[in-house]
């Protein structure tokens, strides 16, 4: 492999990276990355290696070059240890799905909050730089959502456009649970940033818009636990596996914007290899032409399902349900999400490549080469039982 060259022309030095959460979605499409098209090392830290396995056989040309380390980090001393070994840590861990918000509010904090705190405290201490993944939902509700609902400024995009350094992050009342996720990224996003600014500490902030693609989440019963409910990508495909309408929440009318994970991975390369441009940095991290609602999400991964798995669509293919059925009570949602991507384009000069449609078709022609068939299996078993 020929040396790799940083956005300034020098020659990227092979690194070792902690990578906490390396056995989920995202962490696995960059380890991949990092193992097919660099020199890094990746040491990475997680509870489950699933998605990670085909990485992790002997005998590829990158064996010696990513370990797994099956740590819990809540009660793990050797995290510390990892982090010491590493040039720079990246943390993925979190409870991200919106139906454990609700369910699971202090399991979300304490995720996304107090267990995040040590992995921040040892960079800092050891003079380690982080890359650290946080969340669009820190923004909340977008100014335009409080304004009335026929209000001709309601149709300015400068209402929902929300700037990495000027947007407020507004959030629903403390009874509405919903956005215990996002007050708990916002609060390591301050401190990280506390940190950089009294203590030195090297960063760099994450804030992902709906990345999606392959081994996202899990299809419920077959990968996962059979009554959890899986973020929005999966839920529909789940639907879409088992022939069943899908369920849109108070009618779908929430907006938001898709990226590929494989873009979305290139913006993280760019980071890791270029802490001249990318520490002290937040990132929104998607792409504003791919904006839908939900409902017209719905409706174009029913035709695109249709596509690839030679299924007729269903004559009914999606139901209305209330947020209080789907999620529970204490539900609260925000209208409208469209990054911008200023700072990214100035910064790594990065932006996104694939459209809504074309990042449907690969994950859904990924989703059903892998679960139809154990979905039909286990439909048939649920059928011959009842």
């Amino acid at each position: 492999m020929a040396d790799r060259v940083d956005l300034d022309g020098r020659v990227i030095d092979a690194m070792t990276i902690c990578m906490i959460g390396g056995g989920g979605f995202i962490g696995s499409h960059l380890c991949e990355k990092l193992m097919h098209d660099t020199h890094h090392t990746v040491l990475a830290v997680d509870v489950y290696s699933d998605k990670i396995e085909h990485l992790l056989e002997a005998g590829h040309p990158w064996s010696n070059r990513i370990q797994f380390h099956r740590i819990n980090i809540k009660h793990d001393p050797r995290l510390e240890g990892l982090i010491k070994m590493a040039d720079l840590t990246i943390n993925l861990a979190a409870i991200c799905t919106p139906a454990d918000y609700n369910t699971r509010p202090l399991d979300t904090i304490y995720s996304n909050f107090i267990d995040a705190l040590p992995v921040v405290k040892y960079c800092s201490e050891n003079n380690k730089r982080l890359i650290h993944f946080s969340t669009c939902e820190v923004y909340g509700k977008t100014i335009g959502s409080f304004l009335p609902k026929d209000h001709p400024l309601r149709q300015d995009t400068e209402f929902y456009v929300l700037k990495e350094d000027e947007s407020p992050c507004i959030f629903g009342p403390i009874e509405k649970q919903r956005w215990s996720y996002a007050c708990a990224k916002q609060l390591i996003e301050r401190l990280i940033y506390a940190e950089g600014a009294e203590n030195g500490l090297e960063f760099t902030i994450v804030r992902p818009f709906n990345w999606i693609g392959p081994r996202m989440d899990f299809i419920p019963g077959i990968d996962g636990p059979s009554e959890g409910v899986p973020r929005v990508l999966a839920c529909f495909s789940n639907g879409l596996l088992r022939g069943e309408p899908l369920k849109l929440v108070d009618g779908g009318q929430s907006q938001r914007t898709f990226v590929y994970i494989k873009d979305a991975i290139e913006a993280v390369l760019r980071m890791i290899e270029n802490p001249s441009r990318a520490t002290g940095h937040i990132f929104n991290v998607g792409n504003p032409n791919n904006e839908v609602t939900v409902r017209q999400l719905a409706e174009l991964m029913t035709e695109v399902y249709s596509k690839v798995s030679g299924k007729p669509p269903l004559d009914m293919p999606t139901i209305d349900v209330s947020s209080k059925e789907f999620y529970g009570e204490g539900y609260d949602d925000s209208d409208k999400r469209i990054p911008d991507m200023t700072i990214i384009k100035q910064q790594l000069e990065w932006e996104p490549k694939t459209s809504l449609s074309d990042l449907l078709e690969f994950t859904l022609t990924y989703q059903h080469k892998t679960y139809s068939h154990a979905v039909k299996q286990a439909m048939s078993k649920a059928t011959a039982s009842s």
